[in-house]
Parts: C-alpha cells; sequence; structure tokens
C-alpha cells in the first residue's frame, strides 16, 4: 500500500494542527509540517478557538502553510462569540489567502462557560454555518462526527439527524472525533447509513503522545479510553517503551479501519510528528518527491 492518492487512488491522509502561541511552539509546527508534509496528505487543517481566540495565529499559519509548503490547507471556523457577518469576514480571508477547505464547527463554549450560548446576530449551529459558508461558494467544507455522539447531544439518534442536517447544508464530508474501539465506529457509520447519509466520514485517529495526558483530553471531549488500552499502558515507565506500544496500537487500529472499507485517515497530531509518522510508514505510505508533496 503506498500514497498515491495523487494520482487518484486510495487511500488517503489528512492532518490536523494547531496554530502556535509563542516562538518555541512555532518551530515545533513548522518541524511537524515539514516531518509530515513529504507523506503526500490530501489536505492538512488548522483548529480555530474558541470565541476565535486563536484567530489570527491561525490565519498566519494558514498563510505560511499555503504560500510556503504549498499544502491544500483547511482553516476551522467556528460559530462561537461573533455575528453571522464577521464569522463570513474569517471566511472570505481565508479565500483571499488561497484556502479552499473549511472545517465548520458550532464549537465550545469559551472558558468560563458551561454551555453554548449563540451570539445574538450569529450562526446558532453548524448547520446554519454550513448553509451560509455554502452560499459563499468555492469552499469544501468538512463538518464534525461524533462516533459516541456530541456531548450536548440529547441521544444518539438526534446526533446522527444533527450530522445530516450539515451534511444536507452544503458540507463536502465529516471527521469524527478520535476513538480506540473500531467498533463504536462501525456501529456509527452502520447508524449513519440507515439514517441516509452517504457522504464520506473520515475517521479522527489520535496516536497517545503521553498516556495520562490523553486520558485528560478524552475526559474532555467525553470520549471513551476502554480498559484495555487502560491496562496496556500499565507498566511501561520510560517514553521509548511507550512511544513503541503507542505506534504499534495506532498502527493496527488505522489498518484495521483501512481493511474494513476506509480509504481516508485523519490524524490529530497535536503538532508531534514523530507518531503520526512513524504510523503512516507502518502502513505503507511512502514519501514523495519533493515536488509532488501537498
Amino acid at each position: 500500500m503506498q500514497n498515491t492518492q495523487k494520482a487518484g487512488q486510495t487511500p488517503s491522509l489528512s492532518f490536523e494542527y494547531f496554530p502556535p502561541a509563542n516562538p518555541e511552539a512555532a518551530q515545533r509546527l513548522w518541524r511537524t509540517v515539514n516531518r509530515l508534509n513529504p507523506l503526500g496528505p490530501e489536505f492538512v487543517s488548522v483548529t480555530y478557538g474558541a470565541g476565535g481566540t486563536t484567530q489570527d495565529r491561525t490565519i498566519d499559519a494558514l498563510k505560511t502553510m499555503t504560500n510556503l509548503v504549498g499544502c491544500d490547507v483547511a482553516g476551522h471556523l467556528t460559530c462561537v462569540g461573533a455575528s453571522r457577518a464577521e464569522t463570513l469576514a474569517v471566511a472570505q480571508e481565508y479565500k483571499r489567502i488561497g484556502v479552499k477547505r473549511i472545517v465548520a464547527l458550532r464549537g465550545d463554549a469559551p472558558k468560563g462557560q458551561d454551555h453554548f450560548t449563540p451570539h445574538p446576530d450569529g450562526f446558532r449551529n453548524a448547520a446554519e454555518l454550513v448553509a451560509g459558508l455554502s452560499e459563499l461558494g468555492d469552499f469544501k467544507i468538512s463538518v464534525g462526527a461524533y462516533p459516541e455522539k456530541h456531548p450536548d447531544a440529547p441521544d444518539f439518534a438526534s446526533d446522527i439527524e444533527n450530522l445530516k442536517r450539515k451534511l444536507d447544508a452544503g458540507a463536502t464530508n465529516a471527521i469524527s472525533q478520535f476513538f480506540f474501539d473500531n467498533d463504536t465506529f462501525y456501529r456509527f457509520r452502520d447508524a449513519c447509513a440507515a439514517a441516509g447519509i452517504t457522504k464520506p466520514i473520515f475517521p479522527g485517529i489520535l496516536p497517545i503522545e503521553k498516556f495520562a495526558g490523553m486520558v485528560r483530553f478524552a475526559k474532555m471531549c467525553q470520549a471513551t479510553v476502554p480498559a484495555w488500552l487502560h491496562e496496556a499502558f500499565e507498566g511501561f515507565e520510560t517514553p521509548e517503551d511507550s512511544e513503541k506500544l503507542a505506534v504499534e496500537l495506532c498502527t493496527k487500529q488505522s489498518q484495521d479501519l483501512l481493511d474494513n472499507g476506509e480509504d481516508h485517515l485523519h490524524f490529530y497530531t497535536l503538532n508531534n510528528p514523530v507518531l503520526t509518522y512513524e504510523v503512516c510508514r507502518g502502513l505503507g505510505f511512502t514519501e514523495l518527491p519533493v515536488a509532488n508533496a501537498c
């Protein structure tokens, strides 16, 4: 298996990064981009903080990637803390700097607030945001999908109905929250198909950089960490052993997804190239010549 997606074949990859907060973080981001870029991802995305808290940094990162790296980049965009006009102005800025993809999300409540409250003149949800972006034209739009349901959804069926509304509003595809039990994703995939969803849903993969940190992160996202995963990392005290196990487990999970019909994997890199690179290499993805990288 090789990453020949650019020749019209599958499977393919995408990577998520977050904008750097300081010069040291910027160096880490660009080390990550430079390491993963030769794997030829179909696209990469840059996150966007609640209420636009990273807006300037997100735009700067997107601009650099578009101008210097040459990637097909996606800018995240949320509904939080901004009017419709302000939100669409960010999308217009994305378009101005050459961004052709957007990851459209409702967004989480700002720090200190326990639930999402729409701006009085803003988009109330991601489906409305997608519809607004679709009117601008020229964007490929991704939305979020939640194999274990969004934390704010009343139930699993309602969340799938909401996903369908987002896709029907004009989204091109969905990217899932990370998960560690593939059967969870397969059940979700089957439920989406039963609901009439036909557009692609890319499984989101999180290589485990530090197990304790991942557990805290998963708790925030309300993503299940299976008991077998806790047991697997027990007794691995050295970073080297933990890293080796993380690569092994993530490669196995990713290969199972490919073997069961998925043809695109989206990696949450956390701006760390090592694990994602090793997993992709383990799956058989090879580096493209520089001129052919994204």
